[in-house]
Formats: structure tokens, sequence, C-alpha cells
């Protein structure tokens, strides 16, 4: 167990200057989606306050399935996703800074960000969870399995990276990731979706409409505190000592990240195998139903 404290924070009331978000707010947007949503909660790790989503999931006694998302994603954005899988248990946070967790004391580092996840396994009482990394969030995750390896059953890495190390995408697509304007404007995030996120996104641009439902923007510190955070890492060197089982997944049209990047993740990690599918940087989004499956028959596997 780790030796952050930890402690349940009682959901605030809608409009809280703590959280934008309520014990109310919660249940209606549940009752909106249907099926099994997220329960949100606020809890505190140590001294950092942080909005944790949980779906209980109908399978009992099964490993979690906690998940990191991408650079400025809120929970909103991994629900779908967790909708999908209605048999796991699911356990998503939002970043301090990002969402509707408050913003960190001070800048942080992944290693931080991996005790905050085991402060949040903790909470739940989860020795061991399966973890699952989207772009930057699967920069996370590769952290988190490398420092608290005893707690990841299998690793799961989507659209992501090993880090400074790396293919470089698209010019045009990083210039445009550098900034989070895309968060603030529907119209400019329409305009440059194709460009940034390639696959589907290039024939329909109206799928940012949708993208942005699940958004919750928080502020432009938080998304730059994210970038601060990854500034200089790399797993190259260590990715072979990996023990997770791990399943690597990626678009073929990624404009921000190279399928390069995905197979020599597979190369340098032992016991991995590899996916891809043929879309973009949202395969997660575009794709749900193939992806499901594959995530679901890789865990499940004995």
């Amino acid at each position: 167990m780790t030796d952050v404290a930890m402690g349940a924070v009682p959901a605030p009331r809608a409009g809280s200057p703590e959280s934008p978000v309520g014990r109310s707010e919660a249940v209606a947007h549940t009752a909106e989606a249907g099926g099994h949503a997220l329960e949100i909660q606020m809890l505190r790790v140590g001294a950092q306050l942080l909005r944790v989503g949980r779906q209980a999931g109908s399978r009992r006694g099964a490993t979690p399935l906690l998940m990191f998302n991408g650079i400025g994603g809120s929970i909103e954005l991994l629900e779908p996703l967790a909708r999908a899988m209605p048999a796991r248990e699911v356990i998503v946070f939002d970043v301090p800074g990002v969402g509707h967790s408050p913003m960190p004391r001070r800048p942080y580092r992944l290693r931080t960000l991996a005790r905050w996840a085991l402060g949040v396994l903790d909470h739940f009482g989860h020795a061991q969870a399966d973890v699952l990394g989207v772009s930057w969030g699967g920069v996370a995750a590769q952290e988190f399995a490398r420092t608290a390896g005893e707690r990841c059953r299998r690793l799961i890495l989507c659209a992501t990276t090993s880090g400074m190390f790396m293919l470089p995408g698209h010019p045009k697509a990083i210039a445009r990731m550098v900034t989070p304007r895309r968060y603030m404007s529907k119209a400019y995030a329409t305009q440059v979706s194709g460009d940034i996120y390639g696959g589907d996104f290039r024939r329909r641009p109206e799928l940012a409409a949708e993208f942005m439902k699940h958004v919750k923007w928080q502020s432009r510190w938080g998304y730059y505190l994210q970038i601060g955070a990854a500034t200089g890492w790399t797993s190259v060197h260590w990715l072979c000592r990996l023990k997770q089982r791990t399943l690597v997944m990626a678009g073929r049209d990624d404009p921000l990240i190279h399928t390069f990047n995905a197979r020599l993740m597979r190369s340098l990690i032992p016991n991995s195998e590899l996916k891809l599918f043929d879309c973009g940087h949202l395969f997660l989004m575009t794709r749900q139903e193939e992806s499901v499956r594959a995530i679901n028959e890789f865990l499940d596997e004995a």
C-alpha cells in the first residue's frame, strides 16, 4: 500500500468553489448518459484533491481497470469507453489542473502522478489493477508500470510513445498540440481536428463536435503542467525490463504518433503484442467496438 495519506471528500454542492461538479450534477449526468456511467467523487491523496470517476462493473472480484487520459482530457472523455465495458470496474481521475481536479501547489513529474494513482487504488482497496493509458496518458501508464510494477497486472498503451526518444509526428499536428486552443474553441477544434487526429476526422470534421461534448476545460496552466511533467522523460532505456504483459494499440493514420513508435515499443517490451487500427489518433472513439473487443480479449486471456 502507498504511504500517501488519502481520504474521501464529500462531493461539494454544484457551484462550489472547490469543485464545479457536485453530487447533484453527477447524478444528472448519469441519468442522461444511461448505462453504467461513472460515479464521481472527490478524493484527497496527500495534499492533492482529485476528482475521481468509478464504474463499479457487474463482474465482482475481477481486476479493476485504471485509465490515464490524454493531455487536457477530463474524466468525461473516457466515460464512453468505460460504458462500453459494463462488466469491468473502471477507475479514472482528472489530473490536477485538468477537468475539475484543483491545481497542484507546484509543478509535478510523472512519478508524482503515479503516486496519486496509487492513492486512488488504495482508497478503493485494490492491491493491483490493469492499466490503460491514452496518448500522454500512455506515458503516465508506462511510468506507473515501472515505479509500481507489483500493482500493475497488465498494461495497455494506446496511441502513445516512449517519450522524448521517438519518431515525431507531422509538424503541423505537433504545433497545434502545443496550445490547448482546440479545447477552448469548438469552431477551431472542428477546423483543425483532421490535421491533429487524422483518420475519420479528416473526412468527418463534425466528429470534433461529438468529441467536444466530453470536454471539461479548466485552464491553460494545467495543460502546460502536463507538458512539463513529461518533458525530458523517456522509457526507451527501461522498457526491456517491464514484466507486465502489454498490448500496444495504434492508428495507422495518426498525424501525432507515427506507427514506428508503436512498433518500437512492441520490439522493446518483452511480453507484448501490437494491434493496429485503420484509423487515426482517436481510434478508441471512432473504432470503439473493435477497440473494446481487443481490450477485453487481452485482459481476459489466462
